[in-house]
């Protein structure tokens, strides 16, 4: 599968897509405006803590207070993470662990403490919030106060787990926790001692920081999305990546150069008179990200509709009639309409509850095959999510993490005249009711 990194960066503006076989998969946008925050270090002030919620809201300077829930609390009030856990591969995740106390034994208001971002602020709600601090690297994930080492879920090769692990064990710094990244696999003891050496430095001078600051305040900034998306996705099955940026450019480079010198070719300055996103025929794609009605091959189609408590997907054959076989029709439907679920989950950034309402089948082996095929095309997703069998009514039931607003929220914003339900009234409605 050919993989391409494409970025269009402005001076307001960065847009980055993810090309899976000249086919755009996923889409990331950040404007001088609306920086992300994911991944951001606050030392902030406990405004209430409520045991009923078994959560706390905690200053950090912004609008509306942060939200941390019980299980959000790092190690210091917590049980020990279980060494059956392995993380997966989210710099910002945290991992989560049963609590022994309520919370309101080991917090109280007006305590300072200091967390760090791992949801943006989504809708009317605030951030949410975590006090154990991870610090992201290319091949390790730092976490403080503790004393565990894991290994990403997606090294599967259990010899390989095991080299990294008795490479990591002199490697973790007394106090510190380790996780090895996806990205460390097949990686020698000097890449990984480099990449904690750098780790270590960056967390010593926001640790200063934190200890002569007052809250709430902004105590580490991550990196914005080119330099963070490189250290994260920029592998080796990834074959280029192309910026219209000099500048941006440059710092790739520079970045390239010193954690990943073997990658630094792959990297281009695109020169082209024609702006990058329509050279790689991106725009028509973007434009259709608010689209409800998404066609596929052959006539059929899906409608997505996102509301406030979940996202349906709806499976629609069109125009496409098959041949003889109805099974077989609606089996192929189903299955080319799963690769574009995916695809469009992926693209949109839908996370949440998701339900997918593919057409109904009767055979129960086609119902198997496309539950397989259907998880196996978000193999590439970098998002946790869970999917369910499809029921005898050719349901889906998924959720899929939901760090971020979705592109809908991001790319748009509800309509003044109908408020976002997208209906007004009719022609008929409307003049019976100037009658009465």
């Amino acid at each position: 599968m050919k993989k391409e990194i494409i970025i269009n960066s402005t001076e307001f503006e960065t847009r980055l897509a993810i090309l899976e076989d000249s086919k755009m998969v996923e889409f990331s946008v950040e404007r001088t405006d609306t920086v992300r925050m994911v991944g951001d270090i606050y030392k902030g002030k406990i405004n209430s803590v409520l045991p009923g919620m078994q959560a706390a809201f905690v200053d950090i300077g912004m609008e509306k207070a942060a939200y941390l829930h019980s299980s959000d609390i790092g190690k210091v009030y917590s049980s020990k993470y279980s060494e059956e856990l392995d993380d997966e591969e989210a710099p910002a995740e945290i991992i989560r662990k049963k609590r022994r106390e309520g919370i309101e034994a080991v917090l109280k208001k007006n305590q300072e403490v200091l967390v760090q971002v791992i949801k943006e602020p989504i809708s009317t709600k605030g951030p949410r919030i975590a006090t154990e601090i991870s610090i992201p690297g290319r091949f390790c994930v730092l976490v403080p106060d503790d004393d565990h080492i894991r290994v990403s879920k997606k090294i599967s090769n259990w010899t390989e787990r095991k080299r990294l692990r008795k490479i990591a064990e002199p490697l973790r710094p007394e106090g510190f926790g380790l996780i090895l990244r996806t990205e460390s696999e097949s990686k020698e003891e000097g890449d990984l001692r480099a990449d904690v050496k750098r780790l270590l430095k960056l967390w010593a001078k926001l640790k200063k920081k934190a200890d002569n600051a007052s809250p709430p305040e902004l105590i580490h900034k991550e990196e914005e999305l080119i330099v963070s998306m490189i250290r994260d996705i920029f592998t080796d099955d990834v074959e280029s990546v192309v910026i219209d940026n000099r500048n941006d450019y440059k710092k790739i480079m520079a970045y390239a150069r010193q954690v990943m010198p073997h990658l630094k070719d792959r990297i281009q300055l695109y020169k082209g008179s024609t702006p990058i996103f329509d050279e790689f025929n991106l725009e028509p794609e973007i434009d259709k990200l608010l689209e409800r009605k998404v066609w596929i091959r052959k006539g059929a189609y899906l409608i997505i509709d996102q509301t406030e408590a979940m996202v349906t997907i709806d499976v629609n054959t069109g125009r496409y009639t098959g041949k003889s076989d109805q099974e077989a029709t609606i089996f192929n439907t189903n299955l080319d309409s799963a690769r574009e679920i995916a695809r469009q989950i992926r693209l949109r950034d839908i996370g949440g509850l998701i339900v997918c309402d593919f057409i109904d089948m009767y055979n129960r082996d086609n119902r198997k095959k496309l539950y397989d095929e259907f998880k196996s095309f978000f193999k590439n997703d970098r998002a946790k999510r869970a999917i369910n069998p499809v029921t005898d009514f050719g349901l889906v039931e998924m959720t899929r993490e939901r760090v971020r607003p979705s592109q809908m929220h991001k790319l748009s914003e509800p309509c003044p005249s109908c408020d976002g339900s997208g209906r007004v009234l009719s022609k008929e409605t409307l003049s019976t009711k100037i009658e009465r």
